[in-house]
């Protein structure tokens, strides 16, 4: 009989610990939290200084049951869920449940599951920490009273199944601030001088900079003309070489946040697959002869600290496989910000020698391509800075100066193994000029003015909003993914090529929000809060008093919504048809994910329809029909026959209102990493990608 039990959260986990552990030791899984806030009722007694009411969850029982038998057989019971807030209440829970003193040495936690650090952890257990558990409890808390006030006010005035919280709804405010930005954007003309010049045989490229030593902007063609106008005769002057060495730094390695956005540019992954493929990771893979092993430290930190034996286990790697000019020879400790959790390290290889190589045959495609991702970002993260040759050249005719731009890498450094991607998918360019000096000439090849307009600001893409979030400091590393994940589910907003746009939905739902509950989505109050549990995790301030800061100001804001919040009526539109199941006129509907069609005979005829949108092209295929836009059920674009299901003609690309000069067959718009690029379906055509 074992004489130790150990709980943590999931089997994988068990599995993976029980191995390191040995015979003496037992473990099993919680599977999460045992006890909760019940579901059916708010859950907290705010006038006994809003002590909470937990329950066990249901379906846990069994779970609880065979913990209990477990624990009674064991000379000691061991908590080791995962090390952070939610690790800590879910063993508080634990304790309650078990009758375990909370103040004895019942707690172990670990940042990596591996043999060393799990054999570690288990000879400095310690009492369970309650002012993690606090924060926790006080986080849980403030969102119970905030969601299970103002989601039954938004049923009645506005329609059931909707939901307010704080973080949520922060988020929802930042996207429909972009979108107003967008709409309310107006763009602005400009215009470039793009010129190619040849030294001797050499080919290389200059922008215009300016006149007489001064920068100059140019707004309007006429602009253009008095510049080129300008120009005497084909040959420019060299006046000025500037040659530079730069070092460029390698970036720290993984957050959770820059986890999911890195994860998101370079893999397209969303961030609740992001995180559930490195949950995995952690929790341990079954690597054949080694067994199963943890692949990762824990996934949810905000620090980018590393601990000295790993960063010496990456020096040696790097040496042995690169050489020692790869080796950084004085790593400097990455700062963090000041509200960063520190108790973890960053997110990163559990051995360096366990390269991506090695595992292709233990791991699914996502599980490598996720895990190729945090080794090489840890890798380059110990690497040396690159270094870069660069160059620029003023060209001078007549007052006028053209500048040129290269750059060389000299010497690659941690570039050698990984460059961090970018949102707007700009990358490092080894980008030559030919051996310039000053007075040299050299002559012109092509001059080319381009006009251009001033772009409104992107929408958010998961990557962007994770990175707008955790900028304001809203919210924290776990809690990301899930608010992601709600503000969809609850239809405020819809994914649309891979971006974020508001639903009627949510601008409604935003919009009463904003006029009762202001603070809710104030994005330095919701930060401020971030912060205030913070204190709570540090022991610095007690947790009721923060809750009741807060209540006392919401309850008067609530009393107020209820008494002057009107029902908002969403009226049913015509649409313009009739019902081509009982004749009676269709109405547009509001919907989870937006308007749809509906019998207006409802609910004696459940007949619906999708909106469609005609994009003017005819069906290629039944000739008799048009094209129409669709989207399926996760939102994604398509494009078909009207005429569906007599015709099933679908493309995932959009075509176009004109044939293919070659074949006369239908021209698409082909999305591509470099731009669109219009394509023929039936033969070889293509055109020139456009940004």
């Amino acid at each position: 009989m074992p004489d130790y039990l150990v709980i943590v959260e999931s089997p994988a986990k068990a599995k993976t610990i029980e191995r390191y552990l040995g015979k003496k030791y037992k473990v099993k899984a919680s599977m999460g939290h045992v006890r909760d806030l019940p579901k059916s009722q708010m859950g907290v007694d705010v006038k006994q200084n809003y002590k909470p009411k937990y329950i066990t969850i249901r379906g846990k029982g069994s779970v609880l049951k065979e913990l209990k038998s477990a624990a009674k057989k064991a000379k000691k019971v061991f908590l080791a869920a995962d090390p952070d807030r939610e690790g800590e209440a879910i063993a508080w829970h634990l304790a309650h449940s078990l009758d375990i003193d909370i103040h004895s040495n019942c707690r172990v936690v670990f940042n990596e599951i591996t043999r060393d650090a799990i054999k570690e952890s288990f000879k400095h257990p310690r009492a369970i920490n309650m002012d993690l558990v606090d924060a926790q409890q006080a986080r849980r808390i403030l969102d119970r009273l905030v969601g299970y006030n103002i989601s039954p006010l938004l049923w009645k005035k506005v329609k059931k199944g909707l939901s307010a919280g704080r973080v949520q709804s922060v988020a929802v405010r930042l996207i429909i601030d972009r979108e107003n930005e967008i709409k309310h954007f107006t763009p602005e003309e400009y215009w470039t001088i793009e010129a190619e010049f040849l030294k001797g045989k050499e080919v290389f490229e200059a922008s215009f900079y300016g006149m007489n030593g001064k920068k100059l902007e140019l707004k309007t063609e006429e602009e253009v003309k008095n510049v080129l106008n300008e120009i005497k005769g084909n040959t420019f002057t060299v006046t000025k070489v500037t040659k530079k060495e730069r070092k460029r730094n390698p970036s720290p390695p993984f957050t959770t946040s820059s986890l999911q956005q890195e994860a998101a540019r370079k893999l397209n992954f969303r961030a609740k697959k992001t995180m559930m493929i490195a949950q995995q990771l952690y929790e341990g893979i079954d690597l054949g002869k080694e067994g199963t092993v943890g692949l990762i430290t824990y996934m949810r930190t905000d620090s980018t600290r590393i601990s000295d034996t790993a960063k010496k286990e990456a020096a040696n790697y790097i040496e042995e496989h690169y050489g020692s000019q790869y080796t950084a020879s004085q790593k400097k400790q990455s700062k963090n910000a000041n509200n960063v959790q520190d108790a973890h390290e960053a997110i990163r290889p559990t051995s360096t020698y366990r390269d991506p190589n090695s595992l292709k045959e233990f791991l699914s495609r996502d599980q490598l391509r996720l895990y190729k991702l945090i080794w090489e970002r840890f890798i380059a993260s110990q690497m040396t800075p690159a270094v870069l040759d660069t160059m620029s050249v003023d060209l001078e005719n007549n007052g006028l100066i053209f500048r040129a731009n290269g750059s060389k890498i000299k010497f690659p450094g941690f570039m050698k193994v990984y460059v961090e991607g970018q949102d707007d998918q700009v990358q490092e360019k080894n980008r030559l000029l030919p051996d310039l000096s000053e007075g040299d000439e050299v002559l012109t090849k092509d001059i080319s003015p381009e006009q251009h307009f001033t772009q409104p600001p992107p929408r958010y893409t998961e990557a962007r909003l994770v990175k707008t979030l955790e900028e304001l400091g809203i919210g924290r590393p776990s809690t990301y993914a899930p608010t992601l994940d709600t503000i969809q589910k609850r239809g405020y907003v819809a994914l649309e090529n891979k971006r974020f746009v508001p639903t009627e939905l949510g601008m409604i739902v935003h919009e009463l929000m904003m006029d009762y509950f202001p603070e809710i989505l104030d994005v330095e109050f919701t930060a401020k809060m971030e912060h205030d549990l913070d204190e709570i995790e540090d022991g610095k301030v007690n947790w009721v008093k923060i809750i009741d800061d807060f209540y006392q100001e919401f309850v008067k804001r609530l009393e107020k919504a209820e008494n002057e919040m009107e029902k908002v009526e969403i009226k049913d539109e015509y649409a313009g048809i009739d019902c081509d199941v009982c004749g009676s006129p269709m109405v547009y509907k509001m919907g989870r994910f937006g308007k749809f069609m509906a019998c207006s005979n409802f609910p004696e005829c459940r007949n619906t329809k999708p909106i469609v949108k005609e994009i003017g092209v005819t069906c290629p295929k039944c000739q008799k029909g048009n094209i129409v836009e669709r989207k399926t059920k996760k939102r994604r674009v398509f494009y078909g026959c009207d005429r569906y299901p007599d015709c099933d003609f679908i493309s995932w690309d959009k075509p176009i209102a004109r044939k293919c000069p070659k074949c006369d067959g239908l021209l698409i718009e082909k999305r591509l990493k470099k731009g669109m690029q219009v394509q023929c379906i039936q033969c070889n055509y293509k055109e020139e990608p456009q940004q």
